[in-house]
């Protein structure tokens, strides 16, 4: 399961919550440079964000018959990439709010402007549900956002790669990334089992908002569809929990 850019595990443990909690082994890691200061940034790029996520993918593979990946926005792609690289090691992808993208107008200009400007201000927190906040930086190293930039790029032109099943959960009032990416990306894919559900009461960190619930349901019946035996220890679970 893989968080957002300037993001942490923060946002999207819940969710990892939820379905570790109905027996799968979920692995949850931390992207280099996120979850101390930004300028821990400012020493990362993209590949070293897709090598984090490839270890522990390739440890999972090792220890479980079936192995889904899931994102959140940036994470989204990198779950995105896993499944175009990986293939048939993947038996599935959920993801919300993928994005596939920079949609600000200097984007095309920071190859340049990175030089120039250390960093700007951060996104945190688009999240429609009173009183919920997501960790996360509060600036933005504009060598990570080109960095990020290159790597929408490379994952986008990837995409006809993933054929795995996918599910796409998307907040049409999403203010970080447009519902216009999920479009996207569906349209890219060559997967031929495709879902897409709309999170209408919630922003981009959706993993946290009014939808949580939602999500972490349609992750659940998403995996336990192609991997019934995740339904068998849920249940099992359930009826050790109710003897107890």
């Amino acid at each position: 399961m893989c968080h957002g850019f300037t993001g942490s595990p923060q946002s999207v443990r819940p969710w990892a919550a939820y379905l570790a909690d109905r027996g799968l082994t979920v692995a949850l890691p931390l992207l280099p440079g996120h979850g101390t200061r930004w300028q821990d940034m400012q020493i990362t790029t993209w590949q070293d964000w897709y090598a984090e996520v490839d270890r522990e993918l390739r440890a999972l593979t090792e220890r479980c018959s079936k192995v889904f990946v899931c994102g959140l926005s940036m994470g989204g792609a990198l779950a995105l990439r896993l499944a175009a690289k990986h293939g048939d090691a993947i038996s599935g992808v959920a993801v919300v709010n993928p994005a596939n993208k920079l949609h600000d107008a200097a984007a095309p200009l920071l190859p340049v402007l990175r030089y120039l400007v250390r960093t700007t201000k951060g996104v945190v927190s688009d999240i429609a549900k009173p009183g919920a906040q997501e960790v996360g930086y509060e600036r933005v190293p504009l060598h990570a956002a080109d960095s990020l930039r290159r790597f929408f790029g490379q994952v986008d032109s990837e995409l006809p790669g993933v054929t795995q099943p996918l599910l796409v959960m998307t907040s049409p009032q999403d203010h970080v990334v447009p519902a216009a990416d999920s479009e996207r990306i569906l349209a890219r894919v060559s997967s031929t089992d495709v879902r897409q559900t709309l999170l209408e009461r919630s922003y981009h960190v959706a993993t946290l908002d009014h939808d949580a619930e939602q999500i972490f349901r349609d992750t659940f019946a998403f995996i336990a569809r192609l991997a019934p035996e995740a339904a068998d220890a849920a249940q099992e679970g359930t009826a050790a929990s109710g003897g107890a």
